[in-house]
């Protein structure tokens, strides 16, 4: 199960405040095995006959899991309470590995922002400091080097690298080559 930060929000705000124990403090490690637990138990064999059909549940049946699982959670341990509830600026991964990671897919920048933790406006100045170009030309760049050296080094085709490196449009993909290289792909 995930817990979105906005799911968490909303379920912070109608939680009585007067249960929160103030002085749990958060787990140390980042990594947790529960314990086994009835309430737990209970719910993934309620989520189990959709894992095995094609039948995909309601919106709202899901929405009831999810609170489930977080009040599951804070019966279990109460240290869960400050783990779940923190709404502090996220954590940031690294640009770059992101990147270099993820640029094949046809990712937008807000969306690469907001998977690297960031706003978008931070984001943009973040990418300043670590690249003269801007996001969108720093993943061209990026899939233009990477498929060059498929072409160059494992002889692939041209038409089966262009959609392996993130280009969706073959021709887009041979102007912006020569562009970059002075020579077609085909070539």
């Amino acid at each position: 199960m995930i817990f979105k930060r906005n799911f968490l929000r909303d379920f912070y705000q109608n939680l009585d405040k007067k249960e929160l124990p103030l002085e749990a403090e958060k787990h140390k490690p980042s990594v947790i095995k529960l314990p086994k637990a009835a309430d737990i138990e209970s719910l993934f064999h309620s989520m189990t006959p959709y894992f095995d059909s094609d039948k995909v549940p309601a919106r709202e049946l899901m929405q009831l899991k999810l609170h489930e699982g977080v009040y599951s959670l804070l019966s279990i341990d109460k240290r869960f309470y400050p783990a779940l509830f923190d709404f502090t600026e996220p954590w940031k991964i690294d640009i770059l590995d992101y990147m270099d990671e993820n640029y094949m897919f046809d990712l937008s920048v807000e969306a690469i922002a907001g998977f690297t933790g960031r706003s978008l406006a931070s984001f943009k100045r973040d990418f300043k400091k670590i690249s003269e170009l801007p996001p969108q030309k720093w993943l061209i760049d990026k899939r233009l080097k990477v498929a060059h050296e498929k072409i160059h080094n494992d002889s692939m085709k041209v038409s089966d690298v262009y959609l392996e490196v993130g280009f969706k449009n073959l021709s887009h993909f041979s102007s912006a080559y020569k562009k970059q290289y002075g020579i077609a792909p085909s070539k």
